[in-house]
């Protein structure tokens, strides 16, 4: 059993005995506010520099976006009303709904759409790319507006209407004009709900009121499309951090919606029939992550062969231990989606020692210091490092484990330096399946070198082959890309995938109308 667990049974054993804090019981009166439990307090307010996917759900409750993805994984108009692209491609025009307005009562423009796009295609990996292919924007009018564009990009409405991080959610022009590489501090959106500033202390609780100018679109809800009926006035999120007492709060009725509460402590949830558990679609994926620009890693041979000893059950045991919320995805993709093939993965991860140790030998590897970064007050990444680590020691490699808070790992992550100078040679992470779709929305399958994701991968290939998937739109012309994308990724591994886990949410059961989704969304739902 790892100290996680231990802590968390623990916390079991504390929750039974009534050790818990008061919160206070939500109102029972009609209009009582949604209590929600994030999966970290809110720490800032900008989703566009940041991806933390608390900040990203934040955005979703105070912005909307252009375009939308829905549960079939179709790009639906949302603030956009009608658009029209010209004959060769180069040029495209979007023209807004009636009656968009931001929280201050302005309406929505196309300055304000223009801004927002530029900014946020300044951060996010596929916005990066589309800005590329961009020429110049003009506002045709106050509702009204056109990309103009040096090449084709049939992609674009799909970058605008990308379902997670980084969403391009739409701004007042005066806040998307601030720089991108700095945190906005004006949390003015135009969406179903107003953020009470005055209520929020970074990393404590936030309160979200409903906005009554919100002119939510006639389809019914589909994941990020369709109708966003604010149902809710008021939406509570709690600091609440210890397990044991955000599920006594659960229990007692104090709080209606847990978003990720351990895989432990789901049968003290389960035994309540007023409580409902549900597994959020796409999953979490686990992955290893190489820094390809120092030895020992930035031989390929090297990285090869630590994913071919590589066996996932040993990482989804270690991070959930229930294999009822775990999947073996040898994939890049996310496993179950349109463009996961798994092409080459059986092949890349036997899961065999013995082959690793001779490949190893093969590769060249000499003896060189492995930096095993960890953030131990991260349980799902910390798990997963302790794994590896002694993968890394029967496979004969030199491994250190630094162990670190997680502001001390998020410093050393961006240090491009040798492991003696402040480096590091390889960590742990988790991504939503969201973020993992396709070639275009996956950051970490990136090898453009200096700007790709940390540990900067570099391959002039796998970015050819991005290239081509994002300059077509024939599903089947995609679908053969990414499987080409896949067999070269196993090939250069570019991080080595750990499995697919579940996250399971709970929620009381007065609570209703809920979107089933990746993202935890809060509109159509009702509280009885």
């Amino acid at each position: 059993m790892n100290p996680t667990r231990r802590h968390l049974l623990a916390g079991g054993a504390a929750l039974a005995a009534g050790g818990m804090p008061y919160i206070g019981p939500a109102r029972a009166q009609s209009g009582a506010p949604l209590r929600f439990i994030p999966s970290t307090p809110l720490p800032s307010l900008d989703p566009i520099v940041a991806t933390s996917y608390v900040i990203r759900n934040h955005g979703y409750l105070i912005y909307d976006t252009l375009f939308a993805t829905d549960e079939n994984f179709q790009i639906k108009p949302q603030m956009v009303q009608s658009w029209e692209s010209a004959p060769d491609g180069l040029k495209w025009t979007f023209h807004l709904r009636d009656g968009l307005v931001f929280h201050d009562n302005q309406p929505v423009r196309a300055a304000d759409c223009i801004a927002s796009i530029r900014r946020w295609s300044a951060r996010d990996a596929f916005g990066q790319t589309f800005a590329t292919f961009v020429d110049g924007y003009d506002a045709v009018d106050a509702r009204t507006f056109a990309i103009r564009l040096k090449r084709p990009f049939p992609q674009i409405t799909a970058a605008l209407g990308k379902l997670s991080s980084n969403v391009p959610f739409i701004m007042p022009e005066r806040v998307a004009n601030t720089d991108p590489s700095r945190n906005i501090t004006d949390a003015t959106g135009s969406g179903p709900w107003r953020f009470q500033a005055s209520q929020w202390v970074p990393g404590q609780n936030a309160v979200y009121e409903r906005f009554a100018a919100y002119r939510p679109r006639e389809e019914a809800p589909s994941w990020a499309a369709g109708g966003k009926v604010a149902k809710i006035d008021r939406i509570e999120w709690l600091a609440l951090t210890e397990p044991a007492a955000a599920v006594g709060a659960m229990i007692q009725g104090e709080v209606d919606w847990y978003e990720q509460p351990p895989v432990d402590l789901l049968p003290v949830l389960k035994r309540d029939r007023n409580i409902a558990i549900q597994n959020v679609p796409l999953g979490l994926i686990l992955l290893m992550r190489f820094n390809h620009t120092q030895p020992p890693f930035n031989n390929p041979k090297v990285r090869q062969a630590v994913m071919a000893a590589m066996k996932q059950d040993d990482y989804m045991q270690a991070v959930v231990g229930n294999p009822e919320y775990y999947q073996e995805a040898k994939t890049f993709f996310t496993a179950g989606s349109p463009m996961s093939s798994g092409a080459g993965g059986a092949e890349a991860m036997p899961g065999d020692l013995n082959r690793a140790k001779a490949m190893l030998r093969e590769s060249g590897y000499a003896n060189e210091k492995v930096v095993l970064l960890a953030a131990a007050d991260q349980p799902i990444a910390y798990n997963q490092c302790l794994v590896t680590q002694q993968l890394l020691k029967n496979l004969g490699m030199n491994v250190e484990l630094v162990s670190t808070d997680w502001a001390s790992f998020i410093g050393r992550r961006s240090n491009r330096g040798g492991v003696d100078a402040g480096g590091w040679s390889v960590f742990h992470t988790l991504w939503s399946g969201a973020d993992t779709l396709n070639p275009a929305l996956h950051p970490l399958i990136r090898a453009n070198g200096a700007t790709a994701w940390f540990g900067w991968p570099d391959d002039r290939e796998l970015e050819a082959l991005r290239d081509q998937w994002i300059a077509t739109d024939d599903l089947n012309t995609q679908k053969t890309l990414a499987a080409r994308i896949e067999r070269r990724a196993f090939e250069t591994v570019p991080y080595a995938p750990a499995g697919k886990v579940e996250q399971p949410m709970a929620y009381r059961k007065n609570l209703t109308g809920m979107v089933l989704s990746p993202v935890q969304f809060f509109w159509n739902m009702e509280k009885k």
